[in-house]
């Protein structure tokens, strides 16, 4: 899975400190570097942490899944006011 920067906006900030917080020798670097491509941070879980049996990945993709609701429900939002807008009163 990867994020698409558009639909995600402000919220990869928040994704990375997520991440950090599970895999915290991952850096900023080394996420910004992964630009968001979930099989290039597993990748990096496993180097850093030696994980060869992909264990991390049901963590990994909860975070993403968590953040990928996140932005459709507020893009659901925008498009229902937008809607709305645009009804006669």
């Amino acid at each position: 899975m990867r994020l698409n920067e558009d639909t995600v906006g402000g919220k990869w900030t928040e994704i990375k400190g997520e991440i950090q917080k599970v895999w915290g020798k991952l850096t900023d670097s080394d996420l910004d570097q992964a630009k968001g491509d979930m099989k290039a941070i597993s990748g990096l879980i496993r180097q850093k942490y030696g994980n060869a049996k992909d264990e991390h990945k049901d963590q990994l993709t909860g975070i993403f899944d968590r953040y990928t609701a996140k932005v459709v429900d507020t893009l659901e939002n925008v498009k229902e006011k937008l809607k709305s807008k645009d009804q006669p009163s």
